[in-house]
């Protein structure tokens, strides 16, 4: 599968790394999702067959999204409750506590274990060495943080389950469990990311597309040229990106005008986006 990755300064030196939203994809993943527990069990255990059984590593992944859809659904939920109530104030208390949810570990969320292809559209005007080289330190950045904090969230899951005796809704366990889960999505998708980094360092091709066009090139003896990028690389650089740009403040930052057609042109999460340029 190839994700589209869209990568541009928004404020001075703070980068915006963000994936274009794929709902064909994401339908496509709800549906293999088992939706009740039966459907689960016949999937992890399909047969008493040897050849059918799965690795365990896939059984966990399973069970992680099984968990993660019935968090979805249970906030769409609260989402959808009358104003006023129980429910909606608990919506407003997680919306709260999402809003300081980092925008980089929301990227390397999104990069799942099904992308073996990375399309990286960027502004024209930028050196495609320094963006590979921005998007390999958030990748390895995130292999080191995200695995931190997942050990800490899981160390807290025993403590945060003891308030369970109380009578109110057990929030503080619910939320370390959402940051658990979130910090291993992020985990998963930076050694993801890095993995095809480094894969791609290795190879001799590139695959850089010209502004407007794509191009596959390989090295050529003949002229000098060496190149480092591999196939799972497509550097795409966009002279529409560019100007967009080039219309706000680099070192104020861009505008909400500005970030808001950014991500219309290329399908990004405006929300997500602007977390960049308020973060420090």
């Amino acid at each position: 599968m190839k994700a589209r990755l869209v990568v541009f300064p928004i404020r001075g030196r703070n980068w915006c790394f963000s994936k274009s939203t794929d709902h064909s994809t994401f339908d496509s993943q709800s549906a293999q999702t088992p939706s009740n527990f039966k459907e689960l069990w016949k999937k992890i255990f399909p047969s008493p067959s040897p050849s059918n059984a799965k690795p365990t590593g896939s059984k966990a992944e399973l069970l992680v999204d099984f968990a993660s859809n019935k968090m979805n659904r249970a906030w769409t939920g609260l989402e959808r409750a009358p104003p006023g109530s129980f429910k909606n104030k608990l919506y407003g208390l997680g919306m709260r506590l999402l809003a300081r949810v980092k925008p980089s570990e929301i990227f390397l969320k999104s990069i799942s274990k099904d992308v073996t292809k990375v399309e990286v559209t960027f502004p024209s005007s930028l050196n495609e060495r320094l963006v590979r080289r921005r998007l390999r330190h958030i990748a390895l950045r995130g292999t080191v943080i995200h695995k931190r904090y997942f050990y800490g969230s899981v160390s807290l899951l025993p403590l945060t389950s003891a308030f369970t005796v109380l009578p109110l809704p057990n929030i503080p366990f619910f939320w370390v469990l959402f940051r658990t889960y979130s910090h291993w999505r992020a985990l998963k998708g930076s050694e993801r990311l890095l993995f095809l980094v480094s894969d791609s360092s290795k190879n001799e091709n590139s695959s850089v597309a010209a502004p407007g066009r794509s191009v596959s090139a390989h090295a050529n003896p003949e002229s000098g040229i060496h190149n480092s990028l591999g196939p799972s690389w497509v550097l795409q650089p966009s002279e529409e990106l560019d100007q967009l740009i080039r219309q706000g403040d680099a070192e104020g930052g861009l505008s909400k005008c500005i970030i808001s057609d950014i991500c219309k042109t290329f399908d990004l999460i405006t929300i997500d986006v602007l977390k960049y340029r308020d973060s420090m």
